[in-house]
């Protein structure tokens, strides 16, 4: 058996300039909504007291080199203690031995990073040609992720956060105004719809925070913070409202995540959205019309952690062979 590649994240960081995220995406979910894929159920671990969650992501696509496990974690009142939410790592091993090949500790970082690039490309995809503002609901890690990623895909840069507190507002413009963006705030989440045509979601709220009333024609939202069966962001109204859903899996949309919410509410049926991947394939339409409101629910999915864990190891083996 060859060596086995551990990798730490100064690492794994230092070869992420050289690989095309939004490309990786597109790769991967094209190929999950093409049937090439092996993609088991998520698996999950949940706490209370401190709250937080587990999720064990597997799977690979066929032909390729590896299969890839990825154990990501989030606790929320790590804030608090001065660490980060997200905790994780990723196993890759080859698809025709079940060989080890790589250990990739990136600290959770790199399903953060896959995260934000399919909210890019849901953006480039869905969201109306003209954005003035972009609004961001909540000031976490994948809130400043998203809008950095969004650099790639707009030229706005103007953004409006909300938030509960003033403080975890304050801390979030310090940090975005220093990356080139002009930041406004707000408590009330209904200015988000009332000012922005693109709308990212990245909070674990269990309660709806974004109301069908507050959206505008030609809205595109990109949900990603609910992903499990409890969270909940938006409004189930909303996603009846809405001229296109799109979720990211069609089985894990139906059991976690806002898809799953409004189904269960009786304002979706089960077969009343598409794939990410079909849309980008071309094999359905995406948007038609600027007025349309249209809303992408991104649970994440297994593929996503293949596609990026698989060009990192092939990043860092190559610069091993230079």
């Amino acid at each position: 058996m060859s060596e086995v590649l551990v990798a730490r994240w100064s690492e794994i960081e230092a070869v992420l300039p050289g690989i095309d995220l939004l490309t990786e995406m597109e790769r991967a979910f094209c190929a999950y909504s093409a049937g090439q894929c092996v993609v088991p159920p998520v698996g999950e671990l949940l706490f209370d007291d401190p709250p937080g969650d587990v999720h064990l992501k597997y799977g690979y696509v066929r032909g390729e080199e590896t299969y890839v496990v990825k154990i990501a974690s989030g606790f929320y009142a790590n804030a608090a203690l001065g660490l980060p939410s997200s905790q994780g790592l990723m196993l890759l091993f080859r698809q025709t031995t079940g060989e080890p090949l790589a250990v990739l500790l990136d600290e959770g970082r790199l399903t953060d990073l896959r995260t934000a690039a399919a909210g890019a490309l849901a953006a480039r995809t869905f969201a109306p040609k003209n954005i003035e503002c972009i609004g961001v609901l909540g000031t976490g890690i994948q809130a400043r992720r998203q809008v950095e990623a969004l650099q790639d895909v707009t030229d706005c840069r103007r953004v409006l956060a909300w938030a509960r507190h003033e403080k975890a507002l304050s801390a979030y413009r310090a940090v975005m105004e220093n990356k080139g963006f002009e930041v406004l705030t707000t408590t009330d989440p209904d200015e988000l719809g009332a000012s922005c045509s693109l709308i990212v979601t990245t909070t674990p709220a269990t309660t709806a925070l974004i109301s069908e009333a507050s959206i505008r024609p030609g809205t595109h939202i990109t949900a990603v913070g609910s992903d499990t069966a409890d969270k909940q962001e938006l409004e189930a109204a909303l996603l009846r409202r809405a001229d296109l859903v799109v979720g990211d899996s069609r089985s894990q949309c139906r059991e976690r995540g806002e898809i799953s919410q409004a189904v269960r509410d009786g304002a979706l049926g089960e077969d009343e959205f598409v794939e990410l991947g079909e849309v980008l394939a071309g094999k359905c339409p995406g948007r038609t019309d600027a007025d349309q409101i249209t809303v992408c629910d991104l649970t994440g999915v297994a593929v996503q952690d293949v596609a990026i864990a698989s060009a990192v190891y092939r990043a860092l083996t190559s610069k091993v062979r230079k």
